[in-house]
């Protein structure tokens, strides 16, 4: 079992950045994926960002160039750095953590994000 925990959201101007982090509970972080998620209201959870076991990395189109996704291994925490923000990445960011596909993964409780002047 593996608890996450999201922080960093907040209120920002259109411009501004933020920088989420999420903090796991594992003895075994270093062998996990990680991904962020973020929701729009009304809408399904979008994959926008992800970091492998070895620190590869992949994002979506909608934040490539913006977002960067990293992991502190000593610290057990997963971030996302977001620049350059718009009013359209205002939702919530959701953490997420599996070791291999057909295993569980583990969710954290979300942290909302609101880009708006």
């Amino acid at each position: 079992q593996v608890q996450l925990v999201e922080s960093g959201g907040g209120l920002v101007q259109p411009g501004g950045s933020l920088r989420l982090s999420c903090a796991a509970s594992t003895s075994e972080f270093s062998i996990y994926n990680f991904n962020w998620y973020r929701q729009h209201p009304g809408k399904q959870r979008e994959l926008i960002a992800g970091i492998t076991y070895a620190s590869s990395t992949n994002y979506a189109d909608s934040v490539k160039g913006r977002f960067t996704i990293s992991k502190d291994n000593a610290k057990n925490t997963v971030y996302l750095q977001m620049t350059s923000l718009k009013p359209e990445d205002t939702g919530i960011y959701y953490c997420n953590a599996f070791f291999t596909l057909g295993l569980p993964d583990y969710w954290g409780q979300g942290t909302q994000v609101t880009v708006s002047s």
